[in-house]
């Protein structure tokens, strides 16, 4: 390999990992802490070696040699968390227009994908949801330098009830399309979580329920039983993974959480049972309320069939009302978009719709910073901005806790103490 390839490789490497040697002191005008929802007036933030080591003010003594990041004007946040995009799916290809395209061509959209999220501000992504293992290749291409984009928690493959919302449900009998992780039993469930793990999986997802974008199911039947979900959450528990279950219907969100589930996704059409269930069981709820307002307006130009959309009308207020319920009762919410079934790197237009709908914008930024950090595990590593945990940062111009979709146009972006996206 030449010295040029090798350079160009290194730098590639520290732009997407945040790697590096050198000392980064980055200031600006405040800092929001987000967990107490105050504000550190000039901060300074040192990192070494892709790890915050000191949050001081500005006057404070910079180490020897740091190179300096200065930002006027700016409020910091820690990098933002979205728990549920599909980095290997596109809005722009719905119903059955997704099929004239190979395989391959989902994990390359995906590099752009990836490049977008990073640069709207979100520094750490769950992908729920991906086939041909386009996800797992996509975080090990960042993981090693050779694409920007954020950390990735990788599903694989989501799997549920042959014939459910997590099979394949486009084709008639003679082209014989299956999943290929259907679960029927729950010893296939726990063989699915023991395969998928193997072939890097770090978070297992179900289907527990019917969806909106699949064919000839309802949002709110039930697709996988207690026992089944039980199965799976126990052995994905064993190897300390957690378990994301697709669940919009009110039996179908009781039993998940019954089952033993860390996150409910969409819980579109719970009910109060349900409710008062998942605050009893500390569950996280992540509700993709933003979505509807994309797919009611671009989904019939992209291809998606009229059965979806319709299925897609009759939930979204439901879903969005419920969301306001169970924020007022108490259940633990995560920031969950559910990217791909809108543009990626459109995330960030989710909190105003978070605050319309009865959040402060202060509980709409925590379900992205601390609330998703301590569902993933990994309260040790990110979801603030303080000692110990990787130099993820994003910068605005602006109050985001008066005005909450500044975060919607982000002027500066940090990785690991690697500078992504800083506007002169």
């Amino acid at each position: 390999m030449s010295a040029k390839i090798m350079a160009a490789a290194l730098a590639a490497w520290t732009l997407a990992t945040g790697a590096q040697a050198a000392t980064v002191a980055v200031s600006a005008d405040r800092l929001l802490d987000v967990a107490t929802g105050r504000y550190l007036e000039r901060p300074m933030v040192v990192i070494t070696d892709g790890r915050i080591v000191s949050v001081g003010r500005q006057g404070d003594a910079a180490p020897t040699g740091a190179e300096r990041v200065d930002l006027p004007g700016v409020t910091l946040l820690p990098g933002l968390i979205d728990m549920h995009v599909h980095l290997t799916s596109s809005p722009l290809y719905g119903g059955y227009t997704g099929y004239q395209f190979s395989d391959a061509f989902w994990t390359a959209i995906g590099v752009r994908h990836a490049k977008d999220t990073l640069e709207a501000g979100f520094t750490t992504v769950r992908n729920v949801g991906s086939s041909f293992w386009g996800d797992v290749g996509l975080r090990e291409a960042v993981d090693n330098g050779f694409v920007p984009g954020p950390r990735i928690v990788t599903a694989a493959y989501s799997f549920g009830a042959t014939g459910g919302h997590c099979d394949e449900t486009f084709f008639p009998p003679s082209m014989q399309a299956n999943a290929p992780f259907n679960s029927d039993s729950p010893d296939q469930g726990r063989a699915a979580v023991r395969k998928l793990r193997k072939y890097g999986a770090q978070v297992i997802k179900i289907c527990a329920t019917g969806g909106v974008f699949s064919r000839g199911d309802s949002p709110g039947a039930q697709q996988l039983s207690v026992e089944e979900m039980k199965s799976i959450a126990d052995e994905a528990h064993l190897s300390g993974m957690k378990v994301a279950a697709h669940a919009h219907g009110a039996p179908g969100i009781k039993a998940a959480i019954l089952a033993g589930v860390d996150t409910i996704e969409h819980a579109s059409l719970v009910d109060d049972e349900g409710i008062k269930l998942a605050v009893q069981k500390g569950v996280w709820f992540g509700m993709d309320i933003y979505n509807t307002d994309y797919t009611q307006a671009e989904g019939k130009k992209n291809g998606v069939l009229e059965e979806n959309l319709q299925k897609d009308r009759d939930i979204g207020e439901i879903q969005r009302q419920n969301f306001r319920k169970s924020l007022k009762a108490g259940v633990k919410q995560i920031y969950a978009t559910d990217a791909g079934v809108y543009p990626h790197g459109d995330n960030a237009r989710q909190f105003a719709v978070m605050v319309r709908y009865g959040a402060t914008p202060l509980q709409a930024i925590q379900s992205a910073t601390v609330n998703a950090a301590e569902a993933l595990g990994w309260t040790r590593d990110v979801g603030q901005v303080s000692a110990g945990r990787y130099g993820d940062m994003v910068g605005v111009m602006g109050d985001p806790l008066v005005d909450v979709r500044v975060l919607e146009k982000p002027v500066f972006v940090m990785k690991g103490g690697a500078v992504v996206k800083r506007l002169p």
